[in-house]
C-alpha cells in the first residue's frame, strides 16, 4: 500500500512538473562585459580549447625581395568550451562564441633548441572575436588591463572576414580539426567556397 502510495505522489510530482521547462543558466564562459560595453577578457582563455597556431602569417603577399621576419610572431586561437562543443554537433558557431587570437613573439636559441623558433612569455597582442546577439563584434586588448575595446565597423577586419570566412565571418579555414567537420556539415560559407579551385575536368 505504501509502495503504491510513493509511486503515485511521484507520478503527480512528474504531472505537475510536465512542460515546465528547465531552468536556463548562462554559460560559465560567456562573454561579460563593463559598462561601457568594453569586453572582460576571462583569465583563463588559456585553459580554453586551442584550434590553431601559426607564424608569421599575412593576407598580403610580400613584395618580391623581402627577406623573412627577423622576429616571428606566432598567432593562437583559443574559443570557450561550451562554444566549441556546439560547433562539434552542428559545423557552425551559437551565440555567445568568443575567440581569442594571442600574438607572441619568438626565441632562438633557447634551452637545447639550436634550430627554428619557439614561443616566448612575450604577448604582443590580444584580439578577442564575439558572436553576440547574433552580431559578431572585434575587441583589442592592449597592455596589463584585461579589457577590450570594441573595433566599430567598418574595420578591415569585419570585410575581409565577411568576405573570405569559412564559417559564420570566421576563418575555420585556418582550423584543422574544424575544417572537416564543417564541409560534414555542409556550412561552409558561400563565399569561401568561390574561392576554391575549381575541380579539374573530367577528361
Amino acid at each position: 500500500m505504501l509502495q503504491r502510495l510513493a509511486l503515485s505522489s511521484c507520478a503527480l510530482l512528474l504531472a505537475l512538473f510536465a512542460g515546465v521547462p528547465p531552468a536556463v543558466h548562462p554559460s560559465a564562459d560567456a562573454p561579460t562585459y563593463t559598462n561601457d560595453g568594453s569586453l572582460v577578457l576571462s583569465s583563463h582563455y588559456r585553459e580554453w580549447v586551442f584550434l590553431t597556431s601559426s607564424i608569421d602569417m599575412s593576407y598580403a603577399a610580400p613584395p618580391p625581395g623581402t627577406p623573412s621576419p627577423i622576429h616571428s610572431t606566432f598567432y593562437n586561437v583559443f574559443v570557450n568550451p561550451s562554444s566549441y562543443r556546439s560547433f562539434l554537433a552542428t559545423g557552425t558557431w551559437p551565440d555567445k562564441t568568443t575567440l581569442v587570437l594571442e600574438l607572441r613573439g619568438s626565441e632562438d636559441p633557447i634551452s637545447i633548441n639550436k634550430r627554428g623558433h619557439t614561443q616566448s612569455a612575450e604577448i604582443r597582442g590580444l584580439e578577442v572575436h564575439v558572436k553576440d546577439k547574433g552580431k559578431w563584434l572585434f575587441y583589442d586588448v592592449s597592455g596589463k588591463d584585461p579589457v577590450g575595446k570594441v573595433i566599430p565597423p567598418p574595420a578591415d577586419c569585419y570585410t575581409c572576414h565577411e568576405a573570405h570566412g569559412a564559417v559564420d565571418t570566421t576563418f575555420v579555414q585556418f582550423y584543422p580539426t574544424l575544417l572537416p567537420l564543417a564541409q560534414q556539415k555542409n556550412t561552409l560559407s558561400p563565399a569561401y567556397l568561390k574561392e576554391l579551385p575549381s575541380p579539374r575536368s573530367a577528361k
